[in-house]
């Protein structure tokens, strides 16, 4: 949906944060984009079996190129050399070396062990479960800039609530592997203290789930362009609204 981008790119969307979004020096805004997980850690698997690196891939890759288009030509790939994934401790290094304002880090949701079922999509056997769906936002309050990385996953929880996407509160149920402290409920932003992409990033940074594919339905939506779109316009407008605070001394 290239007019999505380019709306925002020649200043015809108004928002309440345009004059934060109008104001900033696009092409000085440097973003790291972390492909969450990789091929030898692809992370969860979605309801018909598709690994979530292959979805954290597609977005991301999309991601970079829409904000190019938009401007924000200093957003680049958080890989090693030879374009390979790096390891945990290695991405929020990689994007300090090269000076980068945020660090966004791309992934896709699955839910706890007890809450998937198995059953027949498309007529093959599957593990899913429609417990939870949406997407969900993640800071570290021992980040650095723990405070910028809050206001960054407000304005990008806000741009995607204002196109009607809705977040996900599984993360903040009192079980095991869950229970992380709830920052802000109407926007889905939580609290991971200590994930290692988020706390030793030495700039805001924050980790987002576009949405839960063990879901059905939803591990279908997350591969609709127009979903893609939606999320990414999200993403790179809350970037934007957020720009004053990052490009702060």
């Amino acid at each position: 949906m290239r007019g999505l981008i380019g709306a925002i790119a020649a200043g015809m969307i108004l928002t309440a944060a345009e004059s934060a979004e109008a104001a900033c020096p696009r092409d000085r805004l440097v973003v790291a984009l972390d492909i969450g997980h990789g091929p030898d850690s692809p992370g969860a698997t979605s309801a018909r079996g598709r690994p979530e690196y292959a979805f954290n891939r597609d977005l991301t890759l999309r991601l970079r190129d829409q904000m190019h288009a938009a401007g924000i030509t200093g957003a680049f790939l958080v890989t090693t050399a030879d374009g390979g994934a790096p390891g945990l401790w290695d991405r929020p290094r990689i994007a300090g070396a090269r000076g980068a304002h945020a660090l966004l880090s791309i992934h896709h949701d699955s839910v706890q062990p007890q809450f998937l079922e198995t059953g027949t999509l498309d007529g093959r056997p599957a593990r899913y479960s429609r417990h939870a769906r949406g997407h969900a936002l993640f800071v570290s309050s021992k980040n650095l800039y723990a405070a910028r990385s809050t206001v960054l996953a407000r304005a990008i929880g806000q741009a995607l609530t204002d196109w009607g996407l809705t977040p996900t509160l599984h993360h903040a149920e009192p079980i095991a592997g869950e229970n992380r402290p709830l920052l802000d409920e109407a926007l889905g932003i939580h609290d991971f203290a200590d994930l290692v992409v988020l706390k030793a990033a030495p700039m805001p940074a924050v980790l987002i789930e576009a949405g839960v594919i063990v879901h059905p339905e939803e591990e279908l939506e997350a591969q609709d362009p127009f979903r893609q779109d939606l999320v990414i316009d999200g993403i790179v407008r809350g970037l934007l609204a957020a720009c004053p605070e990052l490009l702060a001394p």
